[in-house]
């Protein structure tokens, strides 16, 4: 339907925009701002920390307003936070203008992302919902893709200025398909029970049907730290990684490197969703993890143009083989009036690997990487591959607990 399809479009489109500027972000705090590397360490982690603590915050929110609200909203706070990202520079207390921009950009990101998987759920059926999340997930990165190809280009030609100006631009795009195309009778907040003893038992069960009290929901999500940190580092460490350990000419493409990942998971999340739909979530989580993990032990051997291409392709095809199915399960498990919430208790993990991966982030490239003098980067990236390696070898050792019962505990 049309919901499902503006829900793909306006998360395609905001994948563009906001790994725009996310892949870029490093090097406009360094360098436009003038922050050093432990400051932009702490600037991004503080970025991408609040757009999953809001998600959990805010999650509840898509629930009582509705999709098509919550939308709404969103692609406003989307574009004045982009807007005034891309004029800091030329303002006073340029620090603090970007701080304050980000803040409204996460506020935006965490509130569209529970929107969009809430408002999928919604014109969903248990037998298509594993290719519909696929489709969405496959659609924001495809915009991620199709950024990446051009970031390059306008980067080159209007600094880093004229690639936010674009993702502003692709901002507004959006915001008018969404309110042109969403049905107004669709998006609507779910309606809960009626009647005095439905809300009694309603409200006695609140607090038991909770994610926070799902021990294996819990650990569940929380098990999948280390490997998400390797994620983080997509953003913390490649951008300076690339363009100080390469030749000038690789520097200059690196957005180029870095579209690897979205161009594979455009193609193969939809088809890894549908050969292993029957396949039990615990089983992809290990397989999918441990190849992302893996693929860090590569660039332990130093910086090889091959080595970084390989590194991409294997990284993608385990995020291909989990992460859509587990954002998949997480709506599924949810009540149909607290997708919301349960999105925003799973991205909790995100935020503690977001937040805590930028803490030592820029200080690991200052020390391994830094911009001039001798560098050591096979030993930073040893020691993010074994961070990762914690979530397989978790899940392994839990297998058999996880697999005891239904992992809501129901």
């Amino acid at each position: 339907g049309r919901t499902f399809w503006v829900c793909n479009t306006v998360y395609f489109l905001d994948g563009a925009a906001y790994f725009g500027i996310l892949n870029i972000l490093t090097l406009f705090l360094g360098h436009s701002i003038g922050l050093s590397d432990r400051w932009t360490g702490y600037t991004v982690s503080y970025f991408t920390a609040a757009v999953t603590i809001g998600s959990a915050i805010l999650g509840g929110v898509v629930d009582r307003l509705g999709v098509r609200r919550t939308m709404t909203l969103s692609i406003v706070a989307a574009l004045l936070g982009r807007g005034l990202l891309a004029v800091a520079p030329d303002l006073p207390e340029s620090a603090l203008v970007s701080w304050a921009a980000l803040t409204l950009m996460a506020v935006s990101a965490g509130t569209l992302t529970t929107a969009v998987y809430a408002g999928v759920k919604q014109v969903t059926t248990p037998a298509t919902s594993a290719v519909g999340f696929s489709l969405l997930y496959a659609f924001m990165n495809g915009g991620s893709l199709v950024e990446a190809f051009a970031s390059s280009f306008v980067r080159a030609r209007y600094d880093v200025g004229g690639v936010f100006w674009m993702c502003a631009g692709i901002t507004v795009t959006y915001a008018l398909v969404h309110v042109v195309g969403f049905p107004r009778r669709e998006g609507g907040p779910v309606p809960r029970e009626g009647g005095a003893l439905a809300m009694a038992r309603a409200a006695n069960r609140s607090w038991r049907d909770h994610a926070l009290t799902r021990p294996r929901f819990l650990f569940f999500i929380f098990i999948l730290l280390g490997v998400r940190t390797l994620f983080a580092h997509q953003w913390l460490t490649m951008p300076d990684y690339v363009t100080r350990a390469f030749p000038p000419e690789v520097g200059a493409r690196f957005e180029w490197i870095n579209g690897l990942n979205p161009l594979i998971i455009v193609f193969a999340t939809p088809l890894a969703a549908a050969l292993t739909r029957r396949v039990h979530v615990v089983t992809m989580m290990i397989i999918g993890t441990f190849v992302s993990a893996s693929a860090s032990f590569l660039l332990v051997l130093g910086p090889s143009l091959a080595l970084l291409v390989a590194y991409e392709i294997i990284f993608a095809l385990g995020e291909s083989l989990w992460s859509s199915r587990f954002y998949e399960w997480v709506a599924d498990a949810a009540p149909p009036d607290k997708v919301g919430v349960y999105m925003g208790v799973a991205q909790v993990p995100w935020f503690v690997a977001k937040f805590t991966t930028g803490l030592y982030s820029g200080a690991m490239l200052a020390r391994f990487c830094p911009a001039s003098g001798p560098q050591h980067t096979g030993t930073m990236w040893l020691v993010y591959g074994v961070i990762g390696l914690t979530s397989p070898l978790g899940l392994i050792l839990a297998r058999r607990w996880l697999a005891a019962g239904k992992l809501t505990d129901a």
